[in-house]
């Protein structure tokens, strides 16, 4: 490559590696301040210096993304470095002035390739336009639209809500936040109900793992991983920005929120978010009696909950960045309780209280060298009553207290722009306590250390994990003295993926995945009352995974079209079920399940015209979960419960001038909820239809938006869980203000 007209027309052209990234330097990334972007070209530059031993002439190629016109614009700047030695390939360099000479700026446009498509793990994004879209309230409203995905809810407003991703169970499913992942030692899956969409800038599920080799050992552990990311301010002219709205719907729900953001400097600045939400959640529901059928409402379904998040965010003079998140979440509500004929009586209660604070600084050292550490402290307390004459006093009281302490840091280096090494080392303790007799006050220590490797170029991304496990437990209730538990493990397990382009000139990609996980046994499948087991294995999983993805080229009337299509299977052996005994069920290390499937994804979005975009997401999962434990059981070679064999999923959304108009679709089909696959343990299939009208007015520096949503439109009456049923129709209204 030449430089035309100027002098140092003759040199060769040497592109420098400046991030250990990509083979340009990304002058604006997500989510960076202006103040960042200057301090990325001024280590640019500083890259040039160390390039005058070289006797090449430099380019420099900064690249931004505009998301609204979903292009890259790259700005090529030319420095012509004074040197006198002779250039490679035998050529002579001329002699130039001491001069720096710049040519004209030239704009270049492009698409930028997805990184579901090119990725060597599935993972499906929701970003925040779409949260709107479909009327998320929180992160499992966005998770259940995803291929491969369950959500277990209970049903009512406030109903607890877990994932499960590919008919491994939500114990295998981690969920992060900013890049650290969320605890819960004691019933080892989380709420997604805990985190409300009003805070969150997107949403992202990991088949396997992150295409990031900066991310936690701890990320790596489970099967598949929920990732959510802080809202991130869009800064105008002011040093601040606030959004206040207030929601009301059917059931007696309120839900009013404030965001409020304010820059403290050119580099520092910090954000508060409060969501409360409130509801009585009394809804009607259709109960079936042999031929009688009569409409009965749900009972002990209020709910309340309070949701804070502070975060601080400062970047330093030489690039590196700290990151504090502050988080608080109370909830009070009732449990309804199964549909019991003649019975709609439930006086179960649930009081949560989780707190975490947490801290990730990054830095990144010119040419190689990249380091993330981070340390997050967990609280949470949980209090369980229910008021009946069957219990000494007349009320049974469960109280639970958890505790995590957690460290950890990654260091990746980057020799080549093809080749990159990392190590992360995770450590962290967990402890319970509760007033139950039969929790011994365990203490468990875990070690992660995770050893990755990756090769990347134009048409090979191949990635190599080994992750490395020590737990070691403890307790303290027996005869007064602290045991060793027989839980103490050490386990490593690898995990291989690649993503392959077979054709240099087509956006088409080939991955394959290998990926070896455990999951230690919880607090609750070890202690529990009368059902723990302290002899229990850990559960192992084996994923494989096969597919393709494709991006079209742009034309005209098609700006972006994107399919993704995956096979996989899954082979679960100690899976840790609860199995029948003489008087009560008691967890055990019996079953074995064989899981193969498919998942299949479809974005496409248009210009209709110069002011009206479509877009359309739709995604499609087969999965068939059977159970090989045992021959000559009854439930040999049939679908797990609660797995339906046909689910998917579908959003739409109308951008125009006048109002935007969304809709989304969730289908899912019968299942049986033992496995025992007779009529009263059927569970139909169901079609739940979302619809939301919006509307935005700029008054000034002001804006305010209006929507409206329409909530299972057809008045369906369906179950997730047996016995539980989902509100029917209802409505929503959201006023929005934004400064």
């Amino acid at each position: 490559m030449k430089i035309p007209n100027s002098p140092a027309a003759v040199s060769s052209v040497n592109a420098r590696r400046i991030f250990a990234t990509d083979d340009v330097f990304i002058g604006k990334a997500d989510g960076q301040s202006k103040s960042e972007d200057l301090q990325n070209y001024e280590r640019c530059f500083k890259g040039f210096a160390l390039s005058r031993k070289e006797s090449t002439a430099d380019c420099c190629l900064f690249i931004t993304y505009d998301v609204k016109k979903t292009r890259l614009t790259a700005t090529a700047v030319f420095w012509a470095l004074c040197t006198l030695s002779p250039c490679r390939a035998g050529e002579q360099a001329d002699s130039v002035s001491t001069k720096v000479e710049t040519i004209a700026e030239v704009e270049i446009s492009a698409r930028r390739l997805s990184r579901e498509v090119s990725s060597t793990t599935p993972m499906q994004r929701m970003q925040r336009s779409s949260l709107t879209a479909i009327a998320a309230r929180n992160a499992a409203d966005a998770v259940r639209h995803f291929a491969g995905t369950n959500i277990k809810d209970y049903g009512g407003i406030g109903g607890l809500k877990t994932v499960s991703v590919r008919g491994l169970g939500a114990t295998h499913t981690a969920v992060s936040y900013d890049d650290i992942v969320v605890g819960n030692c004691q019933a080892g899956q989380i709420d997604l109900g805990r985190f409300a969409a009003n805070s969150l800038e997107g949403v992202t599920l990991h088949m396997g793992q992150p295409d990031n080799l900066t991310v936690t050992a701890r990320a790596l552990a489970s099967g598949s991983l929920v990732s959510l990311s802080s809202r991130q301010p869009e800064w105008s002219d002011k040093p601040y920005r606030m959004e206040a709205a207030l929601t009301g719907g059917s059931f007696g729900y309120l839900n009013p929120t404030l965001d409020y953001a304010h820059k403290l400097g050119e580099r520092t600045y910090t954000s508060l978010s409060l969501n409360l939400s409130s509801a009585h959640g009394r809804y009607p529901y259709t109960l079936v009696n042999g031929t009688q059928v009569t409409t009965e409402e749900r009972t002990n379904t209020d709910v309340a909950h309070l949701l804070g998040e502070w975060s601080l965010r400062h970047t330093m003079r030489d690039g590196s960045s700290l990151d504090t998140k502050l988080y608080a979440y109370a909830s009070e509500r009732g449990l309804p309780g199964a549909i019991i004929l003649y019975n709609n009586t439930s006086t179960e209660r649930l009081a949560d209280r989780n707190i975490f604070a947490q801290m990730r600084y990054s830095k990144a050292w010119e040419h190689c060298w990249q380091l993330r550490a981070s340390a997050k402290y967990t609280y949470g307390y949980d209090r369980y009553t229910d008021t009946n004459v069957k219990y000494e006093g007349g009320v049974q009281t469960d109280e639970n207290l958890q505790h995590e302490y957690y460290a950890q840091a990654t260091l990746l280096y980057s020799p080549s722009s093809a080749w990159q090494f990392s190590v992360a080392q995770d450590g962290f303790a967990n402890t319970l306590t509760s007033n139950l007799p039969s929790c011994p006050d365990p203490i468990r220590y875990t070690s992660l250390t995770a050893l990755q490797t990756q090769y990347h170029s134009q048409r090979v991304n191949l990635r190599g994990i080994l992750l490395g496990t020590i737990v070691s437990e403890h307790s303290g209730r027996e005869g007064g003295t602290t045991i060793k538990s027989q839980l103490s493990t050490k386990n490593l397990t690898p995990t291989l993926s690649t993503s392959l382009r077979p054709f240099a000139d087509v956006p088409l990609y080939v991955r394959m995945m290998y990926k070896h996980t455990f999951r230690m046994p919880t607090f609750n499948d070890l202690y529990y009352f009368r059902s723990g087991n302290k002899d229990l294995r850990p559960e192992r999983a084996r994923e494989y995974n096969l597919g393709f993805t494709w991006q079209a080229p742009t034309t005209p009337w098609l700006s972006d079209l994107m399919l993704t299509l995956d096979g996989y299977y899954n082979n679960v052996t100690d899976k840790i079920v609860a199995f029948p005994s003489t008087y009560v069920w008691k967890m055990a290390n019996y079953g074995r399940v064989h899981i193969t499937g498919l998942d299949a994804t479809l974005a496409a979005t248009t210009q209709l015209s110069s002011t009206v975009t479509f877009n359309a997401s739709l995604s499609y999962t087969l999965t068939r979960a059977i159970d090989v434990t045992d021959p000559e059981s009854q439930g040999y070679g049939v679908q797990l419960p609660y797995t339906p064999l046909h689910s998917g999923s579908s959003r739409l959304l109308l951008t125009t001038p006048w109002g935007n108009v969304g809709y989304s679709l969730l289908l899912a089909s019968e299942r049986y909820s033992m496995s025992e696959q007779s009529p009263r343990y059927h569970i139909a299939g169901y079609a739940d239809h979302t619809l939301t009208l919006s509307r935005t007015f700029t008054v000034g520096a002001t804006r305010l938006t209006a929507q409206a949503e329409a909530l299972n439109l057809t008045n369906a009456s369906y179950q997730i869980i047996q016995y539980y049923p989902m509100p029917g129709r209802q409505f929503r209204v959201t006023l929005r203000w934004e400064i």
